[in-house]
């Protein structure tokens, strides 16, 4: 998942529960993020568009691992 800023305790249980983390980016970087997008498969939510939910394969993402999926978070 990426995003910015604080997620409440219900998504970063989910994190634990699944194996997921969290990538924190700056906000509007999108178009500079896309650069480093190798490949996006829709996994889920097609009818919603841009909003659907998308496995990516990125390379050299510079993003910062916010939650972790052992429950740290960099918030704390």
């Amino acid at each position: 998942m990426i995003g910015k800023g604080y997620r409440g305790q219900q998504v970063r249980e989910a994190l634990k529960k699944y194996g997921a983390v969290h990538l924190s980016t700056i906000g509007g970087a999108g178009a500079l993020l896309s650069r480093y997008i190798v490949s996006a498969e829709v996994i889920a939510y097609n009818d919603l568009g841009t909003e659907a939910v998308r496995k990516l394969e990125v390379v050299d993402f510079p993003a910062i691992v916010a939650y972790d999926c052992y429950g740290n978070s960099v918030y704390k």
